[in-house]
């Protein structure tokens, strides 16, 4: 039969004919996955390269015929790539020196985003063989994802680095911003007990008549002590940040 022969779809079941619709990218997570709860963006990364290395060692032993490993392969495929989609939107959520540097990274001429996608694909595309029983084709696949191995981890290496350089840039900026913090308030304190001893002066010579003047001198006196402490803590805190950064 051709195809100028095929009746046409009667206007009443027209509606009901599905419809292709092209499909969209799952947008990026805005918030970290469970799995990376309480783990800053440098050790996030870092984490990547252990499960890259896993992932591999899990492909083969599944390749070998260990459902478990399949599994637990697929499983360890979820988190890396959760993790990498959560750690390359990080940039929207920086300020822009910091997403900069990493959002060039991971796209930019030389970004490393393409090695750890196809890394990803590779591990998805070779547990896939394995399970539908193709030996041949599974072999082909986990020699291609082996090959991978050192080019992924130096892609997994530059990104960690990055995250490390913005996190140290970033703790260096606050360092400097309560340093400056700390010698405002140093300043001030000086201020105060200059004035609280010249109020203590005058309440002297006043005599009875400064009594009261005096009360409020003593407990200006006692403040500017608490906050020279304090100020003393808060140097002292910074400069041991300073040495452990």
């Amino acid at each position: 039969m051709n195809l100028s022969d095929t009746p046409p779809v009667p206007p009443h079941l027209a509606s009901e004919a599905p419809v292709a619709q092209a499909a969209t990218p799952a947008p990026a997570p805005s918030t970290a996955p469970a799995h990376a709860a309480g783990l800053s963006l440098v050790n996030l990364a870092a984490r990547q390269r252990m499960l890259s290395q896993r992932m591999i060692l899990q492909t083969m032993l599944a390749a070998q015929g260990d459902p478990e490993r399949q599994q637990a392969a697929r499983r360890s495929l979820q988190i890396f790539t959760e993790s990498q989609a959560h750690l390359e939107a990080t940039p929207r959520r920086m300020e822009p020196a910091a997403a900069r540097r990493i959002a060039g990274t991971y796209h930019g001429a030389q970004g490393v985003g393409p090695t750890i996608h196809a890394f990803i694909e590779r591990v998805r595309t070779t547990l896939d063989r394995i399970s539908e029983g193709n030996g041949r084709l599974a072999g082909r696949s986990l020699a291609e994802l082996v090959q991978l191995t050192d080019p992924v981890l130096d892609a997994l290496n530059t990104a960690t680095t990055a995250f490390d350089e913005v996190g140290r840039a970033q703790s260096e900026a606050i360092m400097r911003e309560l340093t400056g913090i700390v010698t405002d308030i140093a300043g001030i304190a000086r201020e105060a007990r200059v004035v609280s001893f010249n109020a203590q002066v005058v309440a002297a010579r006043a005599g009875a008549h400064g009594r009261e003047f005096a009360v409020v001198a003593n407990v200006l006196t006692d403040i500017t002590s608490e906050i020279d402490r304090l100020t003393r803590d808060a140097a002292v805190l910074a400069d041991r940040s300073r040495r452990t950064a």
